[in-house]
């Protein structure tokens, strides 16, 4: 057997190892991280670049992101974004097509801030889309490959590898959808009551570990069956779906909003205390007294609430207890005045 015939039976079985490998990545696991995280080591183990990265395209904003980055650049890519056509992987990106350059600096399309920011030198790079029903969901990018041994059997094996990367990808996405579907209210798209004791025994179990607070406010509509007998299903789950949106406007990024079912609404404030979640129920409340709500069906409607407010760990400390106490403030305030607020321990606001 010649020397030539030796090495590419050996590259040949290489090849057919990695795909061994990343077939078993994706079938044995749903964590599009640890995947693609393999997929791209058996990358780097075949084509030994200096360094390589993987982009994902951020569709919301236009904009590419270092998910995966090697090398001594790693930690500064991981704040740098480029826009849809900047440089080699914006511009294959952009365009859907591969792209080799085996020398940067006669391209224009080369993004030199880059390279000046991470203080790195990219000699070539090797550049792939990742592909799904004709869009492009990220780039992976080979950085100084010995471009000597790079054929188009080698640029073959590099688009199958792709194509398994972009499966992995809309693999994950689908079951997020689906997972999204399973916790999410479809009327308002707040969370469900089912996912809402979840988060609520993670949070009890958070701030019992690090010894944080968190408040509960317990929502309920004051005369939504009117809205119903009045003007119909249709017009009360348009009002809901109003509702859920003015609540989720008033919340940081880090709180979370359920719909615990009919008109009755849940909202969790992570570190933080009562009387900061106190001020978050008055906000709402006031929110409801000067809003309008149904303008595009010309209803314009005034609504009110009743809310009910309390605290981990001070007026419980399990997710169903202090469930409890909230909805009974909730209901104190619900059998005498409506349109307020009762705070456990210390009850109606006046």
């Amino acid at each position: 057997m010649s020397e030539a015939t030796a090495t590419d039976r050996k590259r040949h079985l290489q090849e057919l190892s990695i795909f061994h490998e990343v077939a078993k990545a994706l079938t044995s696991s749903l964590n599009l991280d640890s995947i693609l995280q393999t997929i791209m080591e058996k990358v780097a183990e075949y084509f030994c670049p200096d360094t390589w990265s993987l982009l994902m395209v951020d569709e919301t904003v236009d904009e590419l992101y270092f998910a995966i980055a090697v090398g001594d650049a790693a930690d500064a890519l991981r704040s740098v974004r480029l826009k849809m056509g900047e440089g080699i992987a914006g511009w294959v990106a952009k365009n859907g097509e591969p792209l080799i350059v085996p020398d940067v600096y006669t391209d224009p399309r080369f993004a030199k801030r880059i390279d000046e920011m991470t203080k790195w030198q990219t000699r070539s790079i090797i550049c792939i889309p990742l592909q799904s029903k004709h869009r492009v969901l990220a780039v992976i990018q080979l950085i100084n490959v010995p471009m000597s041994s790079f054929s188009d059997s080698e640029m073959f094996f590099l688009r199958a590898i792709c194509d398994y990367a972009a499966i992995a990808i809309d693999n994950a996405r689908a079951v997020e959808r689906i997972q999204e579907l399973t916790i999410t209210d479809d009327c308002t798209g707040l969370y469900n009551a089912r996912h809402l004791y979840k988060t609520l025994e993670s949070e009890v179990y958070r701030s019992a570990r690090f010894g944080y607070e968190f408040t509960v406010l317990f929502i309920d509509l004051d005369h939504f069956k009117q809205v119903n007998d009045t003007h119909g299903h249709l017009v009360g789950s348009k009002l809901l779906a109003e509702i859920g949106y003015t609540i989720k406007s008033h919340l940081r990024l880090i709180d979370f909003a359920f719909r615990y079912g009919g008109d009755e609404f849940v909202v969790l404030l992570p570190q933080t205390g009562k009387d900061s979640g106190l001020i978050v129920a008055r906000r709402l409340l006031d929110s409801f007294r000067k809003g309008t709500f149904l303008k595009t069906e010309a209803l314009n409607l005034n609504i009110r609430a009743s809310i009910g407010v309390a605290a981990y760990p001070e007026d419980a400390k399990s997710a169903h207890e202090i469930i409890r106490q909230a909805d009974e403030m909730m209901y104190e305030v619900k059998n005498s005045t409506r349109d307020n607020i009762a705070v456990a321990q210390h009850g109606m606001m006046r």
